[in-house]
């Protein structure tokens, strides 16, 4: 087992913990995966709006199990699930020239050198 870990670049404490948790990453596997299922129907039941945090705040609703905000969120960008933008930005407002219109204050912002400081001798 030695030689096969000095070949592969890893450690033989890594390799026996990465073998002693095979089962605890397959259940972590299926679990995500029944989650996703889950946050799947709620988003699709807010017609594809409700982001991670109102997904988490519907899935402890709906059952007694302790789900966290990060972990729904991983699920979602792990499966695709993506929110629809509720908000509609407005469009910025161009003079019709095509050039910035007058400053509506009429401050002047051009650069000016500063004074130079006087020296007392």
């Amino acid at each position: 087992m030695k030689r096969l870990c000095t070949v592969l670049g890893v450690s033989r404490s890594g390799f026996y913990y990465w073998r002693r948790t095979a089962t605890d990453r397959v259940a972590r596997q299926v679990a995500d995966a029944r989650s996703a299922a889950r946050i799947r129907a709620v988003h699709q039941e807010s017609d594809g709006t409700y982001g991670s945090p109102r997904i988490t705040a519907e899935l402890r609703e709906a059952s007694s199990e302790v789900v966290n905000h990060k972990r729904v969120a991983r699920i979602m960008r792990a499966s695709g699930i993506d929110i629809r933008d509720r908000h509609r930005r407005h469009q910025r407002r161009r003079h019709p020239a095509g050039r910035a219109g007058p400053h509506p204050v009429r401050q002047d912002h051009r650069l000016r050198p500063l004074p130079l400081p006087r020296l007392r001798r």
